[in-house]
């Protein structure tokens, strides 16, 4: 496979040739239009587009086929005609005349290849693949194109602006860095998309006197891998200074975390290290205070079953500007990444949520929880997996259905489908390790099994 060598040209009246009247030659004659190039296009048969600008006076139109000769005084040029015969003859004359030449789709005999660009004004994103699938390229463009808004041309001119204003009055480059990156994770684009120009302005002028204004976000990683993490969880990772993580969040969604930014393990392990939530609410409290962008990243979703309100309470009462951004929660997701359909019509019509750690508790709670739904979701339920099996068994039966989903949404999920006589004896033979989620209801077994989910175990013939 070639090789190649990206680079942005500037082509701000170089002339610049095209050979073809077809719809790709007229693609390719608007893109060198686009960038200020003298355009001249030597077609027999030219589209009506191309016969338009050259009626516009905006580029030249040679009505006739190639010949050679063509491309002197070129200082780049396109052969778009589709033809083998001027393919050849193109490609002597450019080598000759030293011409940069591309030919559309044939790769092995272009001196340069055109990447699928996205446009937002002057931020131009070029996508390619060394001309191994074109296609392939067109469709990274369409993705980056849904990412990258139509806000970004203004917000980029408007980070140009700010960069030109601040090296006039010769701010240190720390400085300016701070600025940029303030303005990269404020509002200021969702106020242009939402066309409050005015307002992203106002916002830009108070980000450049006060650009380390720090604030924590309260963020949900979901209950497995990063495809289960929202896409305003991922860019407000891409751009924390320090994230203060669980432990079970899985690697790969703290690998989505900027390279500089400093990733700190405060997870609470059951008969290990514990963190006090004190010592937690201030660590977070000194890092918005030194004016970091502060990130909280809880497994599954920060207001169920997690601590996510307490930090909030104390971060608000500090003065500090706290958002949140809610994550999949485990609670729902874990049941359906095994094929469990937590109601189901003919099945059951109601839900219930808990958790089994409850310090000071009563696992008989549980029972008159679960009698009152026709399904249980019970998060952490590892710890005293029998003593709950049993006391939701007093009430149900021991033949009711239970399942256990471990490690949801990850690469070593897996399930176990039991009865609630059972469910705790099959999992420690299985081996099951946390984070882990418990199912109790007729709608364990209401889908077939060979349902296609992730990776799963099944203990015992029932």
């Amino acid at each position: 496979m070639r090789r190649y060598f990206p680079v942005s040209l500037d082509l701000e009246g170089r002339p610049c040739v095209v050979l073809g009247g077809g719809p790709l030659a007229a693609e390719k004659a608007q893109g060198l239009l686009r960038a200020g190039a003298c355009v001249t296009v030597i077609a027999a048969a030219a589209e009506a587009e191309l016969r338009h600008e050259a009626a516009a006076g905006r580029l030249a139109l040679v009505d006739r086929d190639y010949r050679p000769g063509d491309l002197e005084g070129a200082w780049l040029a396109i052969d778009a005609s589709g033809s083998d015969e001027v393919n050849a003859a193109s490609r002597r004359e450019a080598a000759e005349r030293r011409v940069l030449l591309n030919v559309v789709d044939r790769a092995p005999m272009c001196d340069w290849i055109a990447p699928a660009i996205v446009r937002r004004g002057p931020l131009q994103v070029a996508v390619s693949t060394s001309g191994e699938s074109p296609f392939l390229a067109s469709r990274v463009r369409r993705r980056l194109e849904r990412d990258l808004g139509e806000e970004w041309e203004p917000f980029v001119r408007l980070v140009g602006e700010v960069r030109r204003r601040l090296r006039a009055r010769g701010a240190p480059m720390a400085e300016q860095e701070a600025v940029y990156a303030a303005l990269l994770r404020s509002d200021v684009r969702r106020l242009l998309r939402e066309g409050d120009a005015a307002g992203a302005d106002a916002l830009a002028e108070e980000l450049i006197r006060n650009p380390r204004s720090g604030r924590v976000w309260l963020v949900g990683a979901g209950p497995g891998g990063p495809d289960l993490l929202t896409l305003a969880a991922r860019e407000v990772l891409a751009t924390a200074d320090v994230v203060f993580h669980d432990a079970l969040v899985e690697p790969s969604v703290l690998a989505l975390a900027g390279p500089d930014a400093r990733l700190v393990d405060v997870g609470k392990r059951a008969g290990g290290r514990q963190l006090p939530q004190e010592r937690l609410n201030a660590m977070l409290l000194e890092a918005a205070a030194e004016g970091a962008e502060v990130v909280r990243l809880k497994g599954g979703d920060p207001f169920v079953f997690g601590r996510g309100g307490e930090e909030l309470a104390v971060l608000t009462a500090a003065g500090l500007e706290v958002r949140v951004l809610p994550g999949v929660s485990s609670a729902t997701a874990a049941p359906a990444l095994a094929g469990i359909p937590l109601t189901m019509r003919g099945v059951a019509s109601s839900v219930a949520f808990a958790t089994a750690r409850v310090r000071g508790g009563d696992p008989a709670d549980l029972g008159r929880l679960a009698g009152a739904v026709d399904t249980l979701v019970v998060l952490m339920p590892l710890d005293g997996l029998a003593e709950t099996a049993s006391a939701l068994a007093e009430t149900l039966g021991g033949a009711r259905p239970a399942a256990v989903v471990a490690e949801a949404g990850t690469p070593r999920q897996r399930v176990v489908r039991a009865t609630l006589e059972t469910i705790a004896a099959d999992c420690a033979e299985a081996r099951i390790a946390a984070p882990a989620t418990l199912v109790v209801g007729e709608v364990v077994t209401a889908v077939p099994m060979s349902l296609p989910t992730r990776a799963r175990v099944r203990v015992g013939a029932r």
